[in-house]
């Protein structure tokens, strides 16, 4: 079977009590039929124009030959190397499909100066740049389209052949880059970001780059049957009911690489989740971990383990102790399952699995900060090169780095969690990704790390419409060189700044404390952060 799921323990227990009653109330059939009344009433406006996953498969199906098309005219023209600028779900769910496939894709999700400025150093006179954006006014993508046309031209390559679009039908991006003459592919409006992995969104860039896009459509059209019909063996009630249905509901979801052959999974998982479920304080907040994390010795009661293996068994209940939820199959199918599983979570945790209310606060914050320009607030004092800042609560009590990190520490919660936010370089220094796993063992309580601003776009709800206990602890840097924006007011530096403060001060206007450490040499100051976490 191209997808199987088996439970033991307190994700058992759930499914045994909330899937029959699901069947019953024909949840499946009416996912599939598109009936947005299954999430209440103040729901249902935002459902009745979101379900269009459903069919994704059918609706995806006529753009294969044109992606395969235009691939070919491409390397006719000898382009060899794909660019991805998205964020959010527009870029993470090419990341898993092209890494699961052994294919290169450049994915450019982040504003920061030197990420920006490699991506461009990387064989600009053989690339193509995807721009992925539902309406085109992504700040982000919109700066990286600006300067990757800026560089064509400086390199006397016309950039009409070597951008392609993908944005939603009659969106201002669809309609000024046919005016431009640019190729574009047009998504299905009835899809949000995160749900549009079997879209135009998944399929053209991971198709460009090299993969069997028609494959990962089969792989999910095995599941459309199983997903749609009433039964207790439907993989979609049983995840959605294993996940977001446990009595008392274990909030975190610690999502382990363990041995599947698919590559970066669980951060896509991680958006969607958190994305789709975190807001009227409540939600399910995914923790990508490692098999070896802390948190898995910890004994941590809200914490819910969920395999990622290559064979999850023949049968739904297992027999063994193991006190969770492992998941196995094929890419396309996990996509679609996921997605129906996550609906399914949003309808027991009585919320709209589809909205995304608190996303746009710190955008909103962010082009307040780039229209007013503010001088950056003053350190609270610089400690061996990093710049530390933060909320009262935190600041007030802390005299040098490690004592910073323990008052913010002291700020968490028995049941809440520490969110690493790295508004940093990641493809320069992925090394800042191991102060994870010491924070974790340092706070015995889960911590999620998240690459900015890309995170901005995904679980950015989580942290301001979820449950009130999070704390946060910002890594920002200061660019080595920063690097204009063709035809905007404010520099790649300056956007990401402004990113950073806009939901540092919306995360405080929610009550949540912030540290902020401001890197100068994020290389060197790492020893320091380690030093200062131990």
């Amino acid at each position: 079977m191209s997808f199987r799921i088996s439970v033991g323990g307190a994700a058992a227990e759930a499914v045994r009590r909330v899937v029959p009653q699901l069947v019953a109330d024909r949840v499946a059939s009416g996912i599939t039929a598109q009936d947005p009344e299954l999430w209440g009433p103040a729901a249902e406006e935002e459902s009745a124009k979101r379900l269009g996953w459903t069919e994704a498969v059918a609706i995806s199906r006529p753009l294969v030959p044109e992606i395969l098309e235009l691939r070919d005219e491409l390397h006719a023209a000898g382009v060899d190397h794909i660019v991805l600028a998205g964020m959010g779900g527009s870029s993470l769910a090419p990341e898993v499909i092209t890494r699961t496939a052994g294919v290169q894709l450049t994915v450019l999700d982040s504003t920061e100066p030197g990420q920006v400025r490699a991506a461009l150093a990387d064989r600009l006179a053989s690339s193509a740049l995807v721009v992925s954006s539902k309406s085109g006014s992504t700040v982000e993508t919109d700066s990286q389209r600006r300067v990757y046309e800026q560089a064509f031209r400086d390199e006397g390559i016309d950039p009409v052949g070597r951008i392609v679009i993908v944005t939603d039908p009659g969106s201002p991006l669809d309609e000024s880059a046919r005016a431009v003459g640019y190729r574009v592919f047009n998504a299905d409006p009835n899809v949000g970001g995160r749900y549009s992995a079997l879209t135009a969104f998944g399929l053209v860039p991971s198709g460009l780059a090299g993969v069997d896009i028609a494959e990962i459509l089969d792989e999910a059209e095995a599941m459309e049957l199983p997903l749609a019909v009433d039964t207790e063996e439907n993989p979609g009630l049983v995840l959605g009911a294993a996940i977001a249905a446990t009595q008392p509901l274990r909030d975190k979801l610690a999502i382990v690489a363990d041995g599947t052959h698919i590559v970066g999974f669980a951060d896509w998982a991680e958006q969607l989740i958190a994305e789709s479920t975190g807001k009227e304080g409540t939600g399910l907040l995914p923790v990508v971990l490692e098999p070896g994390a802390p948190e898995l010795s910890g004994g941590l009661s809200d914490l819910q383990l969920v395999r990622l293996v290559d064979d999850a068994g023949t049968h739904v209940f297992r027999d063994d102790e193991n006190d969770e939820i492992r998941v196995s199959g094929t890419l396309g199918a996990q996509l679609l399952v996921w997605e129906y599983a996550t609906a399914v979570a949003g309808r027991l945790l009585g919320i709209n699995p589809f909205d995304q209310p608190d996303v746009e606060s710190a955008k909103i914050a962010a082009r307040g900060l780039l229209d007013a320009r503010p001088e950056p607030a003053p350190a609270a004092f610089v400690a061996e090169g990093i710049e530390v800042r933060g909320t009262p609560e935190v600041i007030g009590a802390a005299s040098d780095l490690a004592s910073a990190i323990e008052v913010l520490l002291e700020e968490l919660p028995a049941d809440g969690y520490l969110s690493v936010q790295a508004y940093v370089d990641r493809v320069a220094h992925p090394e800042l990704a191991q102060l994870r796993e010491l924070l974790a063992a340092r706070a015995g309580r889960p911590v999620t790390f998240g690459w900015g601003p890309r995170f901005l776009h995904s679980t950015g709800q989580f942290h301001k419409g979820g449950p009130a206990v999070g704390v946060f602890l910002q890594l920002t840097q200061r660019p080595a060189e920063d690097l204009t924006i063709p035809e905007r007011p404010f520099t790649f530096g300056e956007l990401i700044a402004a990113q950073a403060s806009g939901d540092a001060s919306v995360l405080a206007e929610h009550g949540r404390p912030v540290l902020t450490l401001t890197l100068t040499d994020p290389a060197a100051n790492l020893a320091s952060l380690v030093a200062a976490i131990d």
